[in-house]
């Protein structure tokens, strides 16, 4: 599958526009717990177990989308964009990774 942020794909033709497809992961309060008790990971400012929880967010997102567009018999998704949320609650923060973009068909 051909993930592009791109509205078109360069030398290629999409000849059927198949729909919206979305992803979304969330992680719960427990990363932010776990990510301040390993603040120590930080280097330079960057924590590698936050950041590697976010990349893995990301995937399960784009992997979602990705099921979704084959379902729909396409082999391309367009247009795609990636937005990263906190949502703040009573007890604890959760960070939400949702990802967007157009099923197509092209030759």
């Amino acid at each position: 599958m051909l993930i592009l942020t791109t509205p078109n794909i360069e030398g290629k033709r999409i000849v059927k526009y198949l729909g919206l497809v979305t992803g979304e992961a969330i992680l719960g309060a427990n990363i932010f717990k776990d990510f301040f008790a390993g603040i120590r990971d930080i280097v330079g400012g960057r924590s590698q177990a936050y950041e590697q929880e976010l990349r893995k967010a990301k995937d399960i997102a784009l992997q979602e989308i990705t099921q979704e567009a084959k379902n729909l018999g396409a082999n391309a998704i367009v247009g795609v964009d990636i937005d990263y949320e906190t949502i703040n609650m009573t007890h604890g923060g959760m960070m939400m990774v949702s990802v967007s973009g157009t099923a197509v068909f092209f030759e």
